[in-house]
């Protein structure tokens, strides 16, 4: 029995067509509860087949982005009722630029809950192979400049997932990693802002100091400030970008 393959470039467009309103959807621009045009018209105005549409709708169904009802067409899903693991999926690989709010406040909530305890087991588990690693790369953070945002960015995200591994729990390290490219599409806004990198990389030398010490109360203190001034930073900046929306008539 032959299998059929799709042709590449309906694959392609497909796959477009599903991150570009999966982009939509996630940033707020299409609102819970909003009814999509028929398949008909996307297809038109994006130049694309009604093929292509139909199986693009299918799947951000299967991903809990939209409902599709016979005869009605599609609808946004309230995801944040019916969302599922391939929706957390799509959250947690997004990095194509703004998030909703209610979005961006979940993600820091769920962080400053999970790391505080992959930080108080790596104080507990951690190994002296570990913590040479962990040194290492502060003194990377040290050399590097503060001004370069995709290195400072990726060294953070470097230094979390040190701790996680450290913490001797694999699944810890697996969350931490499955986080990476909306973790870091966020704390690179963060990074941008003059001056922040230092700072953080500061808290994560003392950090390690306490990790080395087996402190555990005192590294997450220092585990939850940090990423407690990151949300008040992000949380700012997005304040103050949907202000500056409004303002502008763009939303």
């Amino acid at each position: 029995m032959e299998t059929e393959l799709e042709p590449s470039g309906t694959a392609s467009l497909k796959r477009e067509f599903i991150g570009r309103f999966e982009g939509l959807i996630l940033s707020g621009q299409l609102a819970i509860g909003q009814r999509l045009p028929p398949e008909r018209e996307i297809a038109r105005q994006l130049g694309v087949s009604r093929p292509v549409v139909h199986e693009g709708l299918l799947e951000l169904a299967v991903r809990g982005l939209v409902t599709i009802r016979p005869r009605h067409g599609a609808i946004v899903s309230d995801y944040r009722t019916q969302g599922s693991v391939t929706m957390l999926a799509s959250l947690l690989a997004y990095q194509q630029g703004e998030l909703d709010p209610s979005l961006v406040a979940g993600l820091i909530d769920m962080r400053l809950l999970f790391e505080t305890e992959t930080t108080r087991s790596a104080v507990k588990n951690r190994t002296d192979e570990q913590l040479v690693q962990l040194n290492l790369l502060i003194e990377r953070e040290k050399a590097a400049p503060g001004d370069n945002v995709a290195e400072v960015t990726a060294l953070d995200f470097q230094f979390h997932h040190l701790v996680a591994v450290a913490s001797g729990n694999p699944v810890y390290a697996m969350l931490v990693k499955s986080f990476e490219p909306a973790y870091t599409n966020l704390s690179s806004r963060f990074f941008a802002v003059p001056g922040m990198a230092r700072g953080v990389f500061e808290g994560h030398e003392t950090l390690v100091r306490l990790i080395e010490q087996r402190d555990a109360e005192g590294a997450v203190i220092v585990m939850k400030s940090l990423l407690e001034q990151g949300a008040d930073v992000l949380l700012g900046l997005q304040h103050a970008a949907n202000a500056g929306r409004r303002t502008n008539g763009t939303d």
